[in-house]
């Protein structure tokens, strides 16, 4: 058997060369031997070079975010429009003719500014017959006045000669009949009724004056109502009359008659908010909440002044009111803005990227750590309020670890990545 068909059944190596081979005998012996030790160095380098080869593989790029501290408040966003703080029809109390006009579409007011003055010729009258009348029983009040003064003058004077009478017919019997002192005592007894009745003409007197100036007064704040003033702060959004018109007594008759305008407060407006159930607990009073406004592209500061304390059964939400200044008039009722309110919050809380977590049950979840020797490790850890793009880190991690930002199945724990820092912001553009 040859060389060459033993190098042909397996791999080269001294155990397979025969033994008569390896000794020398002579010159081509010798120079066959070492041609057969170079193949057999030759194979074993060249199998070296391809395990070193495959070993030398560069190990894979990823995007990792540090453990940093933010922070965090978790909001709820809620789409309302803006309502005046107050609206309502401006009606007349007493039925006239606009004689004068005052305001126009978009007119503001302040409280107590004439907004129009009415024509009433049969209230005019009447005052001026009020006022008659009063003066009248004021003079009655004078004349009875000076009756009793002279009942009370009479009185006084056959009172004295009774009184005096009736001492001598004590002290001198008989000197003074009978019959003087029953006429005298029959005079004083008339005087005395005579002041009584002057006193109580008196207080008829009286009443009727006070019953025509109660007249007087009524018809006087009447007459008031013919001048048509602002109630409050406002603008006028819509006028209904213009001068020249009759404008009917609003009373409760005839409530549905025609206003003379609509006035709304809008230096102050509010925002109905439907509030779902799992956010009630975190309401409270006075709280300040960020109010959007998309058609203006500006954020106002707006405070919850008032909720009505129950659950509505049909939408499970609870009626929450935002009250939002506006001094300036930036913002027209109807228009349409979104309420965040803030439902929980954390100051300087351990946090990472949503985008490097990937959620479990309930509060957990698990993360792909890169250690200090740029090796995975799979971790688990437990969260806590997430924003839209934060998410707390409540254990499990610490300040400034190093975790995969993105997908977390190509990758194995144990294995040797080439880690990249970048901003999360950069990552979602």
């Amino acid at each position: 058997m040859s060389a060459a068909a033993d190098s042909e059944k397996g791999p080269l190596s001294l155990q397979n060369v025969p033994a008569t081979i390896l000794k020398p005998r002579s010159f081509e012996s010798v120079w066959l031997y070492g041609l057969l030790a170079l193949l057999f160095f030759a194979s074993l380098l060249s199998g070296c070079a391809r395990s070193a080869k495959v070993d030398a593989a560069p190990a894979p790029v990823v995007a990792v975010v540090d453990v940093t501290r933010h922070d965090l408040s978790n909001t709820l966003e809620i789409a309302s429009e803006f309502e005046p703080f107050q609206e309502i029809d401006v009606y007349a109390k007493v039925s006239g003719y606009i004689q004068k006009l005052y305001v126009d579409w978009g007119a503001h007011v302040k409280e107590g500014q004439p907004m129009a003055d009415l024509e009433i010729p049969e209230l005019e009258q009447q005052l001026q017959a009020d006022m008659a009348t009063v003066h009248r029983s004021e003079s009655d009040v004078e004349r009875v006045s000076e009756e009793l003064n002279r009942a009370s003058s009479t009185y006084k004077v056959t009172h004295l000669t009774f009184t005096r009478l009736q001492g001598v017919q004590k002290s001198q019997p008989g000197l003074i009949s009978q019959e003087d002192l029953d006429v005298s005592e029959g005079k004083d007894l008339e005087a005395s009724a005579g002041v009584s009745a002057a006193k109580d003409a008196i207080a008829g007197a009286e009443q009727a004056l006070a019953a025509a100036k109660a007249t007087l007064d009524k018809d006087k704040a009447l007459f008031a109502y013919s001048h048509i003033v602002a109630p409050f702060d406002g603008v006028v959004t819509r006028l209904y009359e213009y001068k020249g018109a009759l404008l009917p007594g609003g009373t409760s008759s005839n409530i549905g008659t025609q206003a003379l305008c609509r006035l709304s407060q809008n230096n102050l407006l509010r925002l109905v908010i439907p509030v779902p159930e799992r956010a009630v607990p975190n309401l409270h009073l006075g709280e300040t909440v960020s109010v959007n406004v998309s058609s203006l592209g500006k954020t106002f500061s707006g405070k919850v002044v008032r909720f009505s304390d129950q659950i509505d059964l049909q939408t499970r939400t609870m009626h929450t009111e935002v009250e939002v200044p506006n001094p300036n008039y930036q913002l027209v009722p109807g228009m349409y803005a979104s309420v965040e309110i803030p439902l929980r919050t954390a100051n300087q809380a351990l946090s990472v990227p949503v985008q490097a977590v990937q959620p479990g049950s309930g509060n957990k979840g698990t993360v792909l750590l890169v250690d200090a020797s740029n090796r995975i490790e799979k971790r688990d850890v437990t969260l806590g309020i997430q924003t839209s793009n934060q998410v707390e880190i409540v254990s499990g991690l610490k300040e400034n670890d190093r975790v995969i930002f993105g997908s977390q199945t190509q990758y194995q724990p144990g294995q040797l990545v080439a880690p990249k820092a970048v901003q999360a912001q950069e990552m979602e553009q």
